[in-house]
């Protein structure tokens, strides 16, 4: 067997580049033991200086003259840093996912430019007592008046440090005196590093909960389980309010005392707020915080505190995953199905798969723990088999019950002549809970003011020229494409028929904002939606206030639905129940079902009873039925047979290979080519799909196409990846497919 002569090897893991390469010549007694993502000895520079680097690629090929290359030293021997486990964690992205070394270098190695560090300046007596009086004394009789002041202060105050802040602002004295003044050395000026904490402080110290029975069980297994040497997986399945955050408190408190690091996922920034606070007010300044809310300044400050330990417990969204913790000992997953735990650029890696791989490459190991509502498919499939450990937790703690569910037939509605978007049972609650001074939330997952525009005459849908999606209307008559931002004003007639009865199907978070004002003019209304959120801090603003009940109704979005806890809501409206069971996905009716689950969960959290009121065009859908029964178990049950039946994720694997190209006709030929290479590989039992236009055919005016492989075998799949790799990479090296694009997406979330 031939194993690659060189080495193409990236020396530093820098705050800024991860893609400058350096070739090294593999020496004949390292042959086969060196791999992509290892650590190896290396001369480098003019003085051939011992340093340490990582394998990127090997090849064949060299790039220099033979002379010219040098030779790897030996394998890196020492413990494992967190850049070592990085670096192997990209190499096992690249094959798992399917990437370049270079896009998983830069997912799994956080780089962050270098800032400038933040100081405290602090000013203090350089003189004795007896000098600094002296000095004090000549000060008021040269009338110099900034001095007098700093040396009154500074005399009043001997013991302590002044703030330089305090001193220039509020004793109004300049940095020119205080530079004079320590230059002639009356004072010293001492500065002290320090980090940017982007948690605003609180002096609230959260109390800690007496678990319950089951809750305990929890944490006494897994803690058991990590004394024992044992690193496993575990899927904690609670209903909304069963008290999942203080499992996972107390899962970090013991992971602490044992001198172990956490990460806790969310799954979007959202949801940071409350959670952060939570976990803050329990372990104080020893957690933070890491999400693309955050300043430069501030995401490298939280790196190098995590690098040097300054930190016990990092909480964020699905890329707080790759914090350089070099002693993690737990890895939570908090709302784990939900779809934003996968990416959607190159790798296209999930954060739960890459979190079990990561706890496996940890020095020690870690335990992972899922947590949710509404399990995806997935892990509750592993869980009923025995690859995951499963928990129920399935009492609600939050001091309330289940809240009661009703169905409103929209269908009826509209043959009993109602056209408002609110059901009849639903004015009838709302009044009755803002009369009480109750809070309500109104969810639907549709921004803007509309779904699309269309001629009622026709048919004829606006569309956005450069993507194959219709237009949203927004305020101002603006026709926006949230998927490339393409704006263009409603037009007044239909361009296909001249007709004049251009309208707009009317279902977003504007329009039902401006429908409370009408119907409940005295209510005090919020929005929360990817319009309103788009500022700093405006997810905590937003929050805050509809807590502090400083409005009396929440419109949102599905980010208003998920993990919050506000006692004083006891009415939640679910206006389009149907809405994302028509999108073309076959897992369309578990992300309804786990939408109304979750919505549905955030009434009668506190004291009061809580009501929900599920509007449907489809009521009789077993998705939206067992959402209003809050029926985890019954929903699995249809929903894995339908997935057996259909051989689709998590009973079999599946492989999107996805095309893109400027020119539909060749990005269609390339397609099946490849689609024909991978069958050629001649895997028993593989069922092939397309190619074809993909669900969204066209994004800033290139092509996109799909062929999608299923197969019981994860492995398989990942060598047909190979395959196909090898084959554009040999078709790139003979400088063709210029205007081609590929990208792998396993078991995708969309389609």
């Amino acid at each position: 067997m031939s194993f690659p002569k060189y080495a193409n090897i990236i020396i530093d893991i820098s705050h800024e580049k991860v893609d400058r390469l350096f070739q090294y010549r593999i020496p004949e007694r390292l042959l086969g033991q060196v791999e992509i993502g290892c650590s190896v000895d290396v001369p480098f520079g003019k003085g051939n200086t011992r340093r340490k680097g990582y394998v990127i690629e090997l090849t064949d090929e060299s790039n220099y003259d033979e002379d010219r290359i040098k030779e790897i030293i030996s394998l890196s021997e020492g413990i494992d840093t967190a850049e070592d486990i990085s670096i192997k964690l990209a190499a096992w992205m690249k094959r798992y996912y399917g990437s370049t070394m270079i896009a998983a270098l830069k997912t799994a190695v956080p780089t962050y430019k270098q800032q400038k560090r933040q100081v405290h300046k602090f000013v203090s007596l350089r003189l004795d007592e007896r000098q600094a009086r002296d000095a004090y004394n000549e000060s008021i009789r040269k009338k110099q008046r900034a001095r007098e002041r700093i040396l009154k202060e500074l005399l009043d105050n001997q013991e302590d440090r002044i703030p330089y802040e305090l001193i220039t602002g509020k004793l109004g004295v300049s940095a020119a005196t205080l530079k004079s003044m320590a230059d002639a050395g009356i004072i010293r000026i001492d500065e002290e590093e320090y980090f940017r904490n982007p948690i605003a402080a609180t002096t609230d110290r959260y109390t800690d909960k007496v678990l319950s029975p089951e809750q305990q069980h929890i944490v006494d297994t897994v803690s058991r389980d990590y004394d024992q040497g044992k690193r496993d997986t575990y899927l904690i399945h609670g209903i909304t309010g069963s008290g999942k955050t203080e499992v996972y408190i107390a899962l970090i408190d013991d992971m602490i005392k044992r001198g172990k690091q956490a990460i806790v996922l969310i799954p979007e920034i959202a949801l940071t707020y409350q959670t952060l606070m939570r976990f803050y007010r329990h372990f104080g300044d020893r957690v933070s915080v890491m999400n693309s809310s955050l300043s430069p300044g501030e995401k490298y400050d939280q790196m190098e505190r995590a690098r040097s330990g300054d930190i016990d417990i990092i909480i964020g969204p699905r890329s707080a995953l790759f914090t350089p913790f070099p002693n993690t000992g737990i890895i939570i997953i908090d709302e784990e199905h939900e779809s934003t735990y996968k990416s959607e650029n190159s790798p296209k890696y999930h954060a739960r798969e890459t979190a079990i791989e990561l706890s496996k490459l940890l020095p020690d190991g870690a335990a992972v723990v899922l947590g949710s509502a509404t399990p995806s498919l997935e892990s509750y499939y592993r869980a009923k088999s025995g690859e995951y450990h499963l928990f129920e937790l399935n009492r609600r703690l939050t001091g309330g019950t289940l809240p009661t569910v009703e169905m409103a037939d929209l269908r009826e509605e509209l043959r009993s002549g109602n056209r408002s978007i609110f059901s009849r049972r639903l004015q009838e609650l709302m009044d009755e809970k803002l009369s009480k001074g109750e809070q309500a939330m109104l969810f639907i997952n549709r921004r803007g003011l509309a779904g699309f525009i269309s001629c009622r005459s026709c048919g004829h849908v606006f569309k956005c020229p450069h993507c194959d999606v219709s237009l949203s209307e927004h305020r101002g008559g603006r026709l926006v494409c949230h998927y490339c931002g393409h704006q263009e004003i409603r037009p007044k007639v239909c361009p296909e028929c001249g007709s004049k009865y251009v309208s707009s199907f009317r279902a977003g978070t504007e329009q039902i904002e401006d429908e409370v004002k009408k119907f409940w003019p005295q209510a005090r209304v919020l929005r929360m939606d990817a319009d309103t959120t788009r500022t700093k801090g405006s997810y905590d603003m937003i929050l805050s206030a509809f807590s502090n009940k400083e409005a009396d109704v929440l419109v949102g979005t599905q980010m208003i639905v998920k993990g919050h806890d506000f006692p004083d809501v006891t009415l939640v409206g679910i206006l389009a129940a149907d809405m994302s069971l028509y999108a073309s996905d076959f897992r369309a009716s578990e992300r309804t079902f786990q939408l109304l689950t979750q919505a549905a969960g955030r009434a009668g959290r506190g004291e009061k009873e809580g009501n929900v009121v599920i509007q449907s065009y489809q009521p009789e859908h077993y998705a939206i039925v067992t959402a209003a029964r809050q029926d985890y178990k019954s929903f699995y049950e249809e929903e894995i047979a339908y997935r057996d039946l259909l051989r689709y994720p998590p009973i079999s694997h599946m492989m999107c290979v996805q095309i893109q190209s400027k020119n539909e006709e060749e990005g269609m030929e390339y397609a099946g080519r490849f689609r024909a290479i991978m069958e050629q590989q001649r895997v028993q039992g593989a069922v092939f799909i397309g190619p074809a236009l993909a669900p969204i055919a066209k994004i800033n005016d290139i092509y996109r196409m799909a062929i999608y492989v299923k197969f019981d075998d994860y492995d398989k799949l990942v060598l047909l990846k190979d395959t196909l790799e090898h084959y554009v990479k040999e078709l790139e090296d003979m400088g063709k497919l210029r205007t081609i694009t590929l990208q792998f997406d396993f078991d995708p979330m969309h389609g």
